[in-house]
């Protein structure tokens, strides 16, 4: 076995990063199962930080002793697990005050603690505690500030949509009773459980909304890159008078808020007879997007070569040809990303389809919404529908977020 000589100032500084990690995890360990529970109480500040202090320094120990990471790991692990141990015998199986001992709070406490213990051997990482520099105190400093906002952000992105689902699957009278408690009952009848949904779905009419927005978000993304595709092909592939002035202004209806232009458009369409129909939702939703997906495919085609496509034209393609065989096959990470990118703003977008629609037949998602939003409504069924709204978006955005980055800011160093 490897030894290191021990350092006092590594141990400390560990004890300190424990004490800062275990009062972060016991406060998480504390607000996921107040979600769930009415009768916890936070536990005081004395334990926490003496169990800060014993798992950092252990691990700061362990870390100037050996020189196996693994078996560090491994180390901290376990005296996390014994000291959430000691924390169930010191409360009596009761750590957060409940009225009765529960499978979610010894769980809990044996997690909570090695969590933190991980938290801290990844701040340690690459760090000799036997000897600590500037660069290695500010390495942790942005390693702790890292952890902390990924906390905040998780905290303000996760809770509202938690809120949001448990409400959806709450009884009216139990959530009348108590609002803020967000304990589910999964274990109930399916059909009780997700009445919320069938009663959005079916009899608020949401299926067909549905069926509306993805025909409408569908079309939107074909009305956008086929015109995008052809600018963003002539303002960087040919030559004619005005099209550096051209390239300057694309973006030029994006200084406009859409509220400023509703109005005017709500005269326009109503004269034309394209207010109430999906034909003038398409028409705004295409003006909205076309803009931006030429922009940001004006900066992408910047970076393809123009040999290929040369090379096409003395083979005899027509600049169709060539724009349908070479161009768009080899700027396809961007058109599929702009495409996803339109997408997402025709399923969301909201007011226009608030001021222009006015039969449900042909509402979309986002203004179908509005019809929950009635105090005679239940909170559920509203909480349901946003549910619905919300879900597919994230999924598209999980699952391809990647391409999305990867496809927008593809173009972003010659553009």
């Amino acid at each position: 076995m490897t030894e290191r000589k021990i350092s006092s100032q590594g141990i400390a500084v560990a004890a300190v990063l424990g004490i800062f990690y275990t009062i972060l995890a016991v406060f998480t360990w504390y607000l996921s199962s107040s979600l769930l529970s009415k009768n916890n109480s936070f536990p005081s500040l004395l334990p926490m930080i003496v169990s800060g202090i014993f798992i950092g320094a252990f691990a700061g120990y362990c870390k100037n002793r050996f020189l196996d990471e693994n078996r560090v790991k491994l180390y901290t692990v376990a005296i996390g697990l014994l000291i959430g141990f000691i924390w169930l015998l010191l409360y009596s199986f009761k750590p957060l005050g409940g009225e009765s001992i529960t499978a979610k709070d010894i769980l809990g406490a044996m997690i909570v603690f090695p969590i933190a213990g991980l938290f801290i051997m990844n701040s340690l990482k690459d760090i000799p505690l036997w000897s600590i520099s500037k660069g290695h105190v500010e390495l942790m400093t942005i390693r702790i500030l890292k952890a902390f906002g990924i906390f905040m952000f998780t905290l303000i992105v996760v809770f509202p949509f938690f809120f949001m689902l448990a409400t959806s699957l709450k009884p009216r009278a139990e959530y009348l009773m108590d609002p803020s408690n967000l304990s589910v009952n999964l274990f109930q009848h399916p059909a009780k459980l997700f009445n919320g949904y069938t009663e959005v779905l079916i009899r608020f009419g949401f299926l067909r909304f549905i069926m509306n927005s993805v025909i409408v978000s569908v079309l939107t993304v074909i009305i956008t890159l086929i015109p995008s595709i052809l600018g963003a092909y002539a303002v960087t592939r040919l030559h004619f008078p005005g099209r550096n002035l051209l390239s300057r202004l694309i973006l030029l209806i994006y200084m406009f808020p859409a509220i400023v232009l509703v109005i005017p458009l709500y005269s326009v369409f109503t004269q034309l007879g394209l207010r109430d129909t999906r034909h003038g939702l398409l028409l705004v939703y295409a003006a909205m997007t076309i803009p931006v997906a030429l922009y940001t495919l004006r900066s992408y085609f910047l970076t393809l070569p123009a040999d290929l496509e040369e090379a096409g034209l003395i083979d005899g393609l027509s600049r169709l040809g060539v724009i349908i065989r070479i161009t768009i096959p080899l700027a396809m990470p961007a058109i599929a990303a702009i495409g996803l990118f339109v997408f997402m703003i025709a399923w969301n977008e909201f007011l226009f389809a608030y001021m222009f629609l006015d039969t449900p037949a042909i509402f979309t998602l986002a203004r179908g919404m509005v019809m929950l939003d009635d105090q005679e409504v239940p909170r559920q069924f509203l909480m349901s529908g946003a549910v619905i709204i919300t879900v597919p978006i994230m999924v598209l955005f999980v699952k391809f977020q990647k391409l999305l980055v990867g496809g927008l800011t593809a173009g972003g160093v010659k553009g």
